[in-house]
């Protein structure tokens, strides 16, 4: 793999970065901008000095945004990528401010979204479009570069990447709840470089010594990530996640808010589409998806399609990353490398992983039952595609891929044991089966589903 497709100078991935930015991002805008940044400050429902901002009063945001000054000319002559990534974030959160502020107050009224904004001013949708292009992603609030990846600020700069240590550049609703949603996801990729690491390690690997200590490193990793994934439950409480969540909400896929699109003024006559933040845009999913070999098991149809094309909202460094690994770990090579040297230890590590990857998928699935299902009944999710589907959909093809590794692994294996570990995904199986069926229709029960994952002692929290 050439590691020098995959950086762009804010984003590179590999065994010391990962997923995450080369150094930190720009905390505040530089002088220049300082009519932009002061915007930024007061925006939230809650400000830095505890005091209500522009997104707590109805019909202050547009006011705002009607005097905002134009920067195109002076965003058209920026080189530097840090700055051309904190502009990005800027306006990515201006624009949806600034756009679902409607749906916003809709919501506060009668828990339901309402009608978005369908234009989008020129002194925003101008000067965004132009930094947009020169990161070469769709001009829309996205997770790398605004939300999430390219949003913290360390608290105490000798300190990691835990949530507790980091606040954010930009902020929608202020509170604490979206400042541990957000930077949980910072957290959690901070294990990344060793997932990369792993991966790198395993592509330049020669005997099953080799590949297995790859899958060692890969399997630590993942556990990790789980571990840091488990804390969304005290970082950022479910109840609390419509606080924030309509402002993520994309144009594409949300008819019932946006209608058929958005018109960027001064920029594109007809109404464009765009999707929305997702945390299914972050890439340690997906990397470990096709490492594996899981994509092999991805079924065909819209909701694969829909996965696929959110690779699209990536960085384009990162999407030639994961287009890369695709092309080294294809006809699932890692399994078939696996079978073919008839390493046992790699199998037994390969479904730990696999296991690895059900729980942050079933984890995932628990949030969205409780942060989003019973929190309201509006079907979609921030990027657009089908609420109740979209996780099982994955889910599935992780627990087919096990289903067949665990046939190889042998009745009295020495690094395994495979009863134990047969009933357990036996149990996983089940726990599907049994939610799909209570989610059949429209009239479901969000507390039901979540309740068997307790019952099968799967829960996440």
């Amino acid at each position: 793999m050439n590691l020098d497709r995959y950086s762009d100078n804010f984003f590179e991935v590999n065994h010391l970065n990962g997923f995450l930015p080369k150094k930190s991002p720009l905390a505040v805008l530089p002088e220049r901008y300082s009519e932009l940044q002061v915007l930024i400050d007061e925006m939230p429902i809650k400000k830095a000095n505890g005091q209500g901002g522009l997104l707590s009063i109805e019909g202050a945001i547009e006011d705002a945004v009607k005097k905002l000054k134009n920067y195109k000319d002076l965003v058209k002559n920026e080189d530097d990528i840090f700055i051309n990534q904190a502009l990005f974030r800027a306006y990515a959160f201006l624009t949806s401010a600034y756009l679902l502020a409607p749906s916003h107050f809709s919501f506060q009224k009668n828990k339901k979204y309402g009608k978005a904004h369908r234009l989008l001013p020129a002194q925003l949708s101008e000067p965004f479009v132009l930094v947009s292009e020169k990161l070469d992603v769709f001009p829309f609030i996205d997770y790398h570069y605004a939300y999430s990846l390219g949003n913290y600020v360390k608290i105490d700069n000798s300190k990691g990447y835990e949530w507790e240590n980091l606040a954010m550049a930009a902020k929608f609703s202020g509170m604490d709840d979206e400042r541990g949603f957000i930077m949980l996801h910072v957290d959690i990729n901070q294990h990344s470089p060793q997932l990369v690491g792993s991966i790198l390690d395993f592509l330049k690997s020669n005997d099953n010594s080799g590949v297995n200590q790859s899958l060692n490193n890969c399997l630590s990793s993942m556990k990790s990530i789980n571990e840091r994934r488990q804390i969304m439950w005290q970082a950022s409480r479910w109840k609390h996640y419509n606080d924030f969540r309509v402002f993520i909400m994309g144009i594409k896929g949300n008819d019932e808010i946006f209608g058929d699109g958005v018109i960027y003024e001064g920029v594109s006559e007809e109404p464009v589409q765009y999707r929305g933040q997702t945390g299914a845009q972050d890439n340690i999913i997906p990397t470990a998806d096709i490492f594996t070999g899981v994509i092999d098991y991805y079924p065909s149809n819209d909701l694969t399609k829909y996965l696929l094309d959110l690779r699209s909202y990536r960085p384009k460094c990162i999407q030639n990353f994961l287009s890369d690994l695709k092309d080294e770990m294809k006809e699932n090579r890692l399994f078939n490398s696996i079978k073919k040297s008839e390493n046992e230890e790699g199998l037994c590590l390969l479904i730990q992983i696999l296991d690895e990857i059900y729980y942050f998928r079933n984890g995932h699935w628990q949030f969205v039952q409780k942060y989003i299902m019973a929190n309201t009944k509006y079907a979609k999710a921030t990027g657009g595609t089908p609420i109740i589907s979209w996780i099982p959909n994955q889910i599935t093809a992780v627990l087919n891929y096990m289903s067949d590794v665990l046939e190889l692994i042998p009745n009295n294996s020495s690094f395994l044991d495979k009863d134990l570990f047969s009933q357990q995904l036996s149990k996983k199986i089940t726990l599907l089966d049994k939610q799909l069926q209570l989610l059949h229709g429209n009239s479901y029960n969000a507390e039901d589903v979540f309740a068997l994952n307790k019952k099968l002692k799967l829960n996440d929290d």
